[in-house]
């Protein structure tokens, strides 16, 4: 096997995750006001992609029937072009249409027999054009796709023609705006390992303290539930997507401003809003529900290895759904994400996947099926460029992406910040959530109230 390697625990569990109504696909889509030379773009690709990341022109191989785990393997017919379509909306080429478009191929499943990733060329866009990538989990988390796809961008119209092979290096975590920021799983899996033999007493506090927490992280992950919801039930294999129109980072601010909520508390609330809102369309009544987080667990200010994978923890937010008043639901939204934020969760859900990932797949699917069942689906904040970038010399205009849910989860949500502007994307199962139409009409509405606030101007 030429360039073989085995992979990760975690990432060949994600690699056996795929069932028809949930493929393991993270789907991002970025957009453009004007035409895109293709060409170009492809020149990009090659150089900041399939040459930088040997796992992109790999394929996944089974050696012996499994019996050593699967492997990458070098593809000898690699061709970039095997891994491109190219696509024309029809007119009027609007947001439906491109929806219409992402829709029917967010649920088609990638060759097992090439690397597993394409990209669509889209013309017809607003007289525009965009640009669908989807990359299979077991490559790298969401996360580290975020930052791969981020590296075709540049600062300049030019940048692309200079010689631009530069490392990868995430955000700085201080500076990083993100929904969680919690210490790296080592230094809580090391404060557990040496609280029997300290004599300190703050440190035996704080090692009481994280053995409470650890208890009703436990509680959580083990004995949570959802109630019974109209976003809840089984999934099909058609997904829908759609997303709101952009809003000023700034104005979010201020709503947050003067109670401390940061930009992603008033957006969660927002969220949350919305989900009530549907829920009560649809005859229910409102209660609290669950979402996962992603939680990057690298160390900052590190390139992203040449192998990717994934390296991330999951952590479980009871979103306010069942808190009636907008402002009561913005502070309830901010105490529970400051409670996950000095939480071991993160750290004992990595620990977690990492011990499923090296199970039999008989087991491990079960394992993440339960586990997966504790929320709806999953929430992304992508804190991407504050400036403008541009791609083979055209402006980016806006870019959303969504990473998998798992089992029976049926709501996708991915807040995304560009420009100093932010949008949320919503990806839904179609059979449980025919009209996420109007799960974008409320969360507009919720925002728009919240901006409205007295405190807010």
């Amino acid at each position: 096997m030429s360039g073989a390697r085995r992979l990760g625990a975690v990432d060949a569990m994600w690699l056996e995750m795929d069932r028809p109504e949930n493929l393991m696909v993270v789907d991002s889509l970025m957009w453009f006001d004007d035409p895109l030379d293709w060409d170009r773009m492809l020149d990009v690709t090659r150089r900041r992609i399939v040459e930088r990341f040997p796992v992109f022109r790999q394929r996944a191989v089974h050696p012996l029937g499994g019996l050593l785990g699967p492997f990458w393997e070098d593809d000898p017919d690699f061709a970039l072009e095997r891994h491109v379509r190219r696509a024309t909306l029809p007119p009027p080429g609007d947001d439906a249409d491109l929806q219409r478009y992402v829709e029917a191929q967010v649920s088609r499943p990638l060759d097992r027999d090439r690397p597993l990733w394409e990209m669509h060329l889209i013309d017809g866009y607003r007289g525009g054009c965009a640009v669908l990538s989807r990359f299979h989990h077991s490559l790298a988390d969401g996360i580290a796709l975020a930052q791969v796809l981020l590296s075709l961008t540049d600062a300049t119209p030019d940048g692309d023609l200079r010689d631009d092979l530069v490392e990868l290096v995430p955000p700085a975590r201080a500076t990083r705006r993100r929904v969680l920021s919690v210490p790296t799983p080592g230094g809580l899996l090391r404060a557990v390992a040496n609280a029997p033999f300290v004599v300190d007493a703050q440190t035996a506090a704080d090692a009481w303290r994280l053995a409470g927490q650890t208890l009703h992280v436990a509680d959580k992950l083990l004995l949570g539930h959802n109630p019974e919801s109209p976003l809840i039930g089984s999934p099909g294999i058609a997904k829908r997507t759609v997303w709101s129109q952009t809003v000023p980072v700034a104005e979010i601010r201020r709503v947050g401003h003067p109670s401390g909520a940061t930009v992603n508390d008033v957006l969660v609330a927002a969220v949350s809003g919305a989900l009530a809102s549907y829920v009560r369309w649809h005859g229910g009544e409102p209660a609290d529900l669950t979402t996962m987080v992603p939680v990057d667990v690298r160390e900052p200010g590190v390139p992203l290895p040449r192998e990717l994978g994934n390296k991330f923890a999951l952590v479980l937010l009871p979103l306010p759904t069942g808190t009636a008043s907008p402002l009561a639901r913005l502070a309830e939204s901010k105490r529970r994400m400051d409670v996950i934020k000095i939480s071991p969760e993160a750290a004992i859900t990595f620990g977690l996947a990492g011990a499923i990932g090296r199970t039999h797949r008989r087991l491990s699917r079960p394992l993440v099926d339960f586990f997966a069942g504790k929320a709806i689906g999953v929430t992304t904040d992508v804190p991407g460029p504050r400036e403008l970038r541009y791609v083979a010399g055209t402006r980016v205009a806006g870019a959303l992406g969504w990473v998998p849910g798992s089992g029976r989860q049926t709501v996708g949500v991915c807040i995304f910040s560009y420009a100093r502007q932010v949008r949320v994307g919503f990806k839904v199962d179609a059979a449980t959530v025919p009209d996420p139409e109007r799960l974008v009409e409320a969360f507009d509405a919720e925002l728009d109230d919240y901006l409205r606030l007295p405190h807010a101007v």
